[in-house]
């Protein structure tokens, strides 16, 4: 009998320890999730990201980009931040993801937390927490952010030109982009309200200015008084590629919901901006968020919370980097 109950025992405690090996590998986010193993790491992201936003309001609109296209893109896993190497070019270096800015800053971030917890917070989770910090610093939303977010190893530049939804889309185009990542036609009105802050350059709306269809015409949905203006002051010729834009002029330091003024008036830069337009629920959305009926900033958040769990790697999947931009050897 003994050694019956001692097998059994055996046997109950191999079944619990693969129970809980199958739920490390398929664990879910949580609120809090480091709060026994790096209390501090939330604190250190944020006093990080307080301290210097306000010195660098714009930037902030480059973190929520820097998360926004992370995500799209094999989930939130920071495969955006990792390099190329000899024998693959990473996303970070496709043609959608050259503009983007904020690595370093994200960089520093991880090694404040790798200095008090070595080994212990994902750069995902880092790159996911900063950018709603860096939002609410410059007075837009607050959204919650559960963590346990794993770091992925893999990051192909092919990969992010066939998911990251190009600024040229349609409204089907769109539509079907955001739906692959289980993203709604609310997800998709209200994050695009993210372009209420931020800039952009010529060379991205150059096409609807000088060459629309290809015969040197402009983009008939582009207000003609705005696109004019743009031509004189700003992009003054089809070849510029630096010149800096507000995606939200007068307004693109402030979260806001002057954007979807803007698109309403038909001075969206971007096609996928007008193309909001073009679509009836798209539309009842943008005008609920103008009248009132619809809050932007909780909309926003809550689907920034949907955003941040696409796709995300959990228990024993990937790994914790020590460096944001190396995988671990």
């Amino acid at each position: 009998m003994r050694v019956g109950v001692t097998n059994m025992g055996s046997l109950a405690f191999f079944a619990f320890a693969l129970l809980g090996l199958l739920g490390a590998s398929h664990a879910e986010l949580q609120l809090g999730f480091y709060d026994h193993v790096c209390p501090q790491a939330e604190s250190i992201i944020q006093g990080f990201v307080k301290e210097h936003i306000p010195n660098a309001p714009p930037l902030a609109a480059a973190l929520l980009r820097l998360h926004f296209h992370d995500c799209f893109v094999r989930g939130c896993d920071a495969s955006l931040l990792l390099n190329s190497t000899k024998n693959s070019t990473a996303e970070k270096n496709a043609a959608p993801n050259l503009s983007l800015r904020g690595f370093s800053f994200i960089d520093a971030i991880k090694s404040k937390v790798e200095e008090a917890c070595p080994g212990v917070v994902s750069c995902a989770d880092i790159v996911a927490l900063v950018a709603r910090d860096a939002v609410a610093v410059i007075g837009g939303p607050y959204w919650k952010v559960p963590t346990g977010r794993r770091d992925g190893t893999v990051s192909l530049a092919s990969e992010a030109l066939a998911n990251i939804p190009a600024p040229t889309l349609n409204f089907t185009g769109l539509k079907a982009n955001f739906a692959n990542k289980s993203l709604n036609v609310k997800d998709l009105v209200v994050l695009s309200g993210a372009h209420t802050i931020g800039i952009t350059h010529c060379n991205f709306v150059s096409n609807r200015l000088y060459n629309f269809t290809g015969k040197r015409d402009q983009d008939p949905a582009l207000d003609k008084f705005y696109a004019a203006n743009l031509k004189a002051y700003k992009c003054k010729t089809p070849a510029d590629n630096s010149t800096i834009l507000e995606m939200d002029p007068g307004s693109f330091r402030t979260f806001d919901t002057h954007y979807y003024t803007n698109v309403v008036k038909r001075r969206g830069l971007f096609t996928s901006d007008s193309s909001l337009l073009t679509d009836s629920t798209s539309k009842s959305y943008i005008d609920g968020i103008l009248s009132g009926s619809i809050d932007f900033f909780k909309e926003f958040a809550l689907s920034m919370e949907k955003m941040g769990q696409i796709g995300v790697k959990t228990g024993t999947e990937g790994e914790i980097r020590k460096v944001c931009s190396l995988v671990n050897y």
